[in-house]
């Protein structure tokens, strides 16, 4: 046995048993004999089973007798090593200042394999695994998913759904017997199929408790499993998704799973997401400076790029505190419209003749940072890359191919097509000033092979990460942002090569609401990209006034996607004020605690979300209160706020916020007008009143210790 000890968590691993077995993971154990663990949780063998209980390894074995879904499966040609047993063949301990961990080698000289399992225990635990075949022949790889133990007494499971424009909505039920699968086959990480998952003590709440998550860090196709077994025991399993023949690991070659990124918490879903916010925090690119505001230009301009209408537009966007301009779609190649030019990176002619540069100076000469739009994966038939090179698009030979918005994916693992788009795409950095780079992805994968016919997307994610950490290299300074459709590829293994996500493709403010809260449980603010968008919700219709709109993209990476050319004096200013208030509280709201409040039911359902940043030494909190729609009782109730320091006082004070449209309160409590004075402890048990607000608006608290 050995015995991690994490930040919130311990795990105790029993390597005995070829493959590793996590035998706990949970609550910290303090000082224990780890031979009584073994004692402790051995399992009777009863009627009607076989004569030893086979334990949830991290790769559970069909050969050792566990009945739920094998970890490994593949086989060689006329279906041999199809159910492998190993055996321990070495174990290592780790420990760095990031935590404790150890290697387990194992080792089946019968399938001719060999499995080596990572764990690693700091702020998360950390889990992947490297599959190497020591044989003579191809092994034909078709799983390698990876379980965490969940303790019995975890009846509930918390995962997302999703579409584009509504992705991350929670889906709460009851953990019963059998199985809960989850599978992704678009070929990125998907607004549908979110490879995260809760699981907790039944009626676990934002501050109650016990819960563990778990999240694949993979950018292509997975699997998710949660299971209870038949004798009760409860496990996760997660792990690539892998079409027939995509993984054909040659005698002496290896193929490494992707890392299974999990956390515990006590005491609720809220302390279990600072582990996921804070493992990202730890290896940012971009935790060094403040995050620039962003002007985004494609709702205000689409693809009708003039000149001087972008420099008017660059020039209204720096007298409101914008400190970056980005150039959507539609400066380069044959590109006016959706239907043609992707892959042509170069700068179109016809839209800029002297180039990009009059822009990029004028933008650099208000004191902004140039950022501009790229979609390095995608290729239109109707471009001039498509016609030298048809066989670059990542479809399968024989068929007609399926469009998605006019477009093909291009295949980066063909070296011919790697190098052209590093190429194109470090010529455009080198030649210009661009400080940022939203990088796009507009469709799925359908039927994409490779250059030999198997399926592509395993390679096609290996090769857009290597890209990403071959420009990188090239160009330390220019951020990326990783933009999917919106939200459709959010996770810890792209983050580790981009600075922010798009979080979803629709600005409207109380889609946004459940949008961004689903994304907060597990990537902290200053990755979660946020916009004001216009009065009228570009994608749902809506109208909302800027209270709430800039309420809502207040926590997170702020931008705006409006036409600021069409504000009145009075607007212009509203939104400028705005900014200041994020400006104002950008470090706490960056460097923070997400916080989030259970919903207090007025009626049968949830009328509004809290939620928040405290400071980490609870010095100072930033919460704020949106009103999605009315409740069955006039005012809606106190609003307590638990996590502070229980002793200290806080003066809370509202925070006003511009507004050019109708006032979003029909009464205020007494307080509200000079603020209020009360402890940590009242704060988390009796609360505070709210105001009476209008359906879609809502208040901004600032608390500050005495």
């Amino acid at each position: 046995m050995i015995h991690l000890r994490g930040v919130r968590a311990d795990v105790v691993v029993d390597e005995s048993t070829g493959v590793p077995t996590i035998v706990h993971w949970g609550a910290p154990l303090g000082d224990i004999d780890l031979a009584t663990i073994g004692s402790a949780l051995v399992r009777p063998v009863s009627n009607g089973m076989l004569d030893s209980v086979a334990p949830i390894s991290v790769v559970p074995e069909h050969g050792s007798g566990f009945q739920g879904r094998p970890g490994l499966a593949g086989g060689r040609k006329g279906g041999t090593a199809w159910s492998p047993r190993f055996v321990l063949d070495g174990v290592e301990e780790l420990a760095d200042a990031t935590g404790a961990g150890v290697v387990v080698g194992a080792e089946d000289h019968v399938a001719g394999l060999r499995l080596v399992t990572r764990i690693t225990l700091g702020e998360t635990l950390n889990v992947r695994c490297t599959l190497t075949n020591t044989g003579d022949s191809v092994y034909m790889l078709d799983r390698l998913a990876l379980a965490l133990p969940i303790a019995i007494h975890a009846t509930e499971l918390l995962t997302f759904t999703g579409r584009w424009t509504r992705e991350l909505h929670p889906v709460r039920q009851a953990w019963g017997s059998g199985a809960v699968v989850i599978e992704n086959r678009r070929g990125r990480t998907s607004h549908e199929h979110v490879p995260l998952v809760f699981a907790g003590a039944d009626g676990f709440g934002e501050w109650h408790g016990e819960v563990w998550g778990a999240h694949l860090a993979w950018s292509g196709n997975h699997e998710l499993i949660a299971e209870c077994q038949p004798d009760g025991r409860r496990y996760v399993q997660l792990g690539e998704l892998l079409h027939p023949g995509e993984v054909a690991i040659e005698p002496g070659g290896s193929y490494e799973s992707p890392t299974v990124v999990a956390t515990f918490a006590a005491d609720g879903l809220t302390p279990a997401s600072w582990g996921f916010h804070r493992a990202i925090r730890a290896r940012s690119v971009a935790a060094t400076r403040p995050r620039p505001v962003l002007l985004n230009t494609w709702e205000a301009v689409y693809f009708d790029h003039d000149n001087d209408r972008l420099r008017e537009l660059a020039t209204v966007a720096a007298s409101l505190g914008i400190e970056r301009f980005v150039l959507d779609d539609g400066w380069f190649g044959s590109r006016r419209d959706d239907r043609r030019g992707l892959g042509d990176w170069t700068v179109s002619a016809d839209v800029y003749p002297a180039g990009l540069a009059p822009v990029i100076d004028h933008v650099r000469g208000l004191g902004m940072e140039f950022g501009i739009w790229v979609e390095p994966e995608m290729v239109n038939p109707d471009s001039d890359l498509f016609r030298a090179h048809p066989d670059w698009a990542l479809t399968t030979a024989g068929y007609e191919p399926v469009l998605g918005r006019h477009q093909l994916v291009l295949n980066l693992a063909n070296p011919g097509a790697y190098a052209h788009v590093r190429d194109q795409l470090h010529a455009l950095l080198r030649d210009h000033d661009i400080a940022y780079l939203k990088w796009d992805m507009n469709r799925d994968h359908v039927q994409g092979s490779g250059a030999d016919g198997a399926a592509g997307t395993h390679a096609q994610t290996l090769a857009l990460y290597r890209l990403l950490d071959e420009l990188r290299s090239l160009h330390p300074n220019v951020e990326i942002e990783s933009c999917a459709s919106g939200g459709a590829r959010i996770d810890h293994a792209i983050l580790q090569r981009t600075d922010r996500v798009w979080t979803s493709d629709c600005n409207d403010a109380l889609e946004r609401q459940t949008i961004q809260r689903g994304a907060s449980l597990f990537v902290p603010p200053e990755v979660m990209g946020a916009h004001i968008g216009p009065p009228r919700s570009h994608t749902t219709g809506r109208t909302h006034t800027l209270a709430f709109r800039g309420l809502t993209a207040l926590f997170g990476h702020l931008g705006v996607e409006w036409n600021v050319l069409q504000l009145d004096d009075r607007q212009r200013a509203d939104l400028a004020a705005m900014i200041a208030v994020h400006q104002r509280f950008r470090p706490l709201l960056h460097g923070g605690d997400v916080v989030r409040f259970d919903p207090v039911l007025n009626g049968p359902t949830a009328s509004g979300h809290a939620y928040g940043v405290y400071a980490s030494d609870r010095s100072e909190a930033l919460v704020a209160y949106a009103q999605l729609m009315t409740g069955m009782s006039l005012a809606p109730p106190p609003l307590r706020l638990p996590g502070l320091a229980l002793d200290r006082r806080y003066r809370v004070t509202p925070i006003p916020l511009p507004d050019a449209g109708r006032a979003p309160m029909r009464a205020a409590p007494h307080w509200w007008a000079h603020g209020i004075e009360l402890t940590g402890r009242q704060l988390a048990v009796h609360g505070l009143q709210l105001p009476i607000l209008n359906p879609e608006s809502g208040v901004l608290l600032h608390l500050t210790a005495a």
